[in-house]
């Protein structure tokens, strides 16, 4: 598939995705639902890609979705846009290798949905975070009434899907939505450190700590904790257990097997 609307660029272990249409500050249309399933699908994969970085190109994120498309559209038609939208964005929840958003600036919309769902945000101190749905009449439709409760809490999550009101990058540190944030310039620097720092560690327990915890957030702690021992033991059946343990004690780098992900 030939991309127009975003870009990959693979160093080493790390893949960069940009989101691409920076005339548009990135609005996220059909076509650039499509492409992002397309290549999160393809560099999931990829056995020599270990972290993904999302960010934007120009001064924004994603500043939400492509308005222009949805004008014209009756109840049917926005509806299987919505649920497009939701299908690209469970593909990076739930991809087998960590996904980093990298907020440059406006993410609002469809824009803080497609945030939401990767694994960790670092923002840019000029990043502003929202869902400004209801100030068009229409609600979120990429899945935000329901990771954002899950990150910020019910009440401030109504706070914000109730007004519209978009917060800054300091707010959303504070109430838990972004994981850290950085000036402008070091933003990143910043994601691929911590892409770095994830890639060292067993890819196996990496992908199997990621499904834990993407699991146990819709389940009780007990069902929760029996997945964690499925867990545990696949580490130790696959060999990567005891190829970290052993690195650990003759004093060395663990030499990790690439693998691709099943």
């Amino acid at each position: 598939m030939t991309l127009k609307n975003i870009t990959v660029e693979k160093d080493g272990e790390i893949a960069v995705v940009t989101m691409n249409r920076p005339d548009a500050l990135n609005a996220i249309n059909i076509e650039t639902m499509t492409e992002i399933g397309h290549a999160m699908l393809e560099l999931g994969g990829d056995a020599d890609v270990r972290v993904i970085i999302v960010t934007g190109a120009g001064k924004a994120f994603v500043a939400g979705a492509d308005i222009s498309e949805l004008q014209a559209k009756d109840g049917m038609e926005s509806r299987d846009i919505s649920q497009h939208g939701q299908r690209t964005f469970s593909i990076v929840e739930n991809l087998p290798k960590p996904v980093i958003a990298a907020i440059n600036g406006f993410a609002l919309g469809g824009g803080l949905e497609l945030a939401m769902a990767c694994d960790v945000r670092i923002a840019s101190t000029r990043a502003k975070m929202g869902q400004p749905e209801v100030t068009l009449g229409i609600v979120p439709g990429f899945a935000g009434t329901q990771r954002l409760p899950r990150l910020v809490g019910f009440g401030r999550a109504k706070e914000m899907l109730l007004t519209g009101s978009p917060i800054d990058a300091a707010t959303a540190l504070s109430w838990g939505l972004v994981n850290k944030v950085v000036e402008p310039d070091e933003l990143l620097d910043a994601a691929k450190d911590m892409a770095i720092r994830i890639a060292r560690n067993g890819p196996a327990a990496v992908g199997l700590v990621k499904a834990c915890v993407n699991k146990g957030t819709s389940t009780d702690v007990d069902a929760g904790g029996t997945h964690e021992s499925d867990a545990f033991g696949l580490c130790f059946a696959s060999g990567e257990a005891g190829e970290g343990i052993t690195a650990f004690f003759e004093k060395r780098p663990a030499n990790w097997i690439k693998k691709q992900p099943e």
